[in-house]
């Protein structure tokens, strides 16, 4: 009697979407009736070797038609990602489960051998269709390292801010030294560092010209980063072109992607802001009824307000894009992290709700330039109650 392993997660998961294992036995007694695979999983944070020596959760699965225990771990492998990326950007999680099984004889219950997996990790995102269970994250992206599905070519202001995020921990492929800047004029390096042995496995790199520790200096009109090893490109560049203020105030916003990282975007159309409110009333006793007469003062009202409760809103505008950002796009209407950036250089954050729900994609063949409205709710209220 034995187990054996028939599909294992990625090196590191999306920890939205399944996270499977995939058990048999061997040696014929998944017969009984009472027969279980069992799981005991372990998840921690730090080092990976930190893994204690008490599991977290038992898991218990009776064998399907195949006799085969099929075990999906990502909806408790999620809920111990609860930290904000803005704050958290590295949300790394380790796991590794202890699988067994059990059955009653007739006369006392028998528990096999044990099997205990390899230790794998955790993003804090999320496998799209049609991306096959199990497929390694280096797979997902064309620009991997860098943590984005964002298009090859995008805009930027020259003064601003903000950082993209690069992959530097081991999952079976390349791992990065540096980002590489080109520009017309120039190219230089920004050193990445991390450790494979810590949950710090993701590395912020600047992507706006304002920020600080960006390498290029001068008149810039575009430039272009790319991971490297050493002198070994990895993945395919990202273009940022440097394009002239509008004439509208722009809205700088960023949102978690599906990696658990920020794409930007300058929606530097027209934008309009709003601001509702909601109030219940009621009827006050009038007059002085605790008095030796009953009177009334000039300055009393029949109707009170009880509660005022306000919403701020904003509703921006896309310049002209291609079709290509349509997968960003996309991963901006379903985000559960959205930021407006209302001050770049003290990097001011007013929290965003997306209240879009449907959008038109179109592309360039059929609508040749393409403009796109999004409406946000902000996510503080005029008043400040606790």
């Amino acid at each position: 009697m034995s187990l054996s392993l028939l599909q294992v997660p990625a090196t590191a998961s999306l920890a939205q979407s399944p996270i499977i294992f995939s058990v048999l036995e061997s040696g014929g007694v998944t017969e009984s009736s009472s027969f279980q695979y069992v799981g005991e999983l372990y998840f921690w944070t730090g080092s990976t070797t930190n893994s204690g020596s008490t599991p977290q959760y038992t898991i218990a699965k009776f064998p399907n038609t195949q006799n085969v225990g099929i075990f999906d771990l990502n909806r408790i492998i999620n809920s111990t990602l609860t930290q904000q990326a803005t704050a958290f950007t590295s949300s790394v999680v380790y796991y590794a489960t202890d699988f067994y099984f059990q059955y009653y004889n007739g006369t006392a219950y028998v528990t096999g051998s044990h099997l205990k997996t390899a230790t794998y990790k955790a993003l804090d995102g999320y496998g799209i269709f049609q991306e096959p269970i199990g497929q390694e994250i280096y797979s997902k992206s064309p620009h991997w390292p860098l943590m984005t599905d964002g298009p090859a070519t995008q805009s930027c202001f020259i003064d601003n801010y903000g950082l993209a995020s690069v992959y530097v921990g081991n999952v079976g492929s390349t791992t990065p030294t540096k980002i590489l800047y080109s520009s017309s004029l120039q190219s230089a390096d920004y050193l990445v560092s991390g450790t494979t042995a810590t949950t710090g496995q993701i590395v912020g790199y600047p992507i706006g010209p304002g920020e600080s520790g960006f390498p290029l200096s001068g008149s810039i009109t575009s430039f272009t980063t790319q991971a490297y090893s050493s002198g070994t490109p990895l993945g395919t560049p990202i273009q940022y072109d440097v394009v002239c203020t509008q004439k509208y105030p722009n809205v700088r916003i960023k949102w978690k992607n599906r990696y658990g990282q920020f794409d930007w975007m300058n929606f530097n159309m027209i934008n309009r802001k709003s601001f509702s409110t909601e109030k219940k009333t009621y009827q006050p006793q009038l007059g002085s009824w605790e008095s030796t007469t009953l009177t009334y003062q000039n300055y009393d009202s029949a109707t009170l307000n009880y509660i005022v409760d306000s919403k701020q809103a904003i509703s921006v505008n896309t310049n002209w894009l291609s079709d290509s950002y349509n997968d960003i796009l996309k991963q901006l209407l379903v985000s559960d992290e959205i930021y407006w950036i209302t001050n770049e250089s003290t990097n001011a954050l007013m929290p965003l709700t997306i209240t879009t729900q449907n959008i038109q994609f179109k592309t360039g063949v059929n609508d040749k330039l393409i403009q796109y409205q999004f409406d946000f709710q902000l996510g503080q209220p005029y008043k400040l109650i606790l």
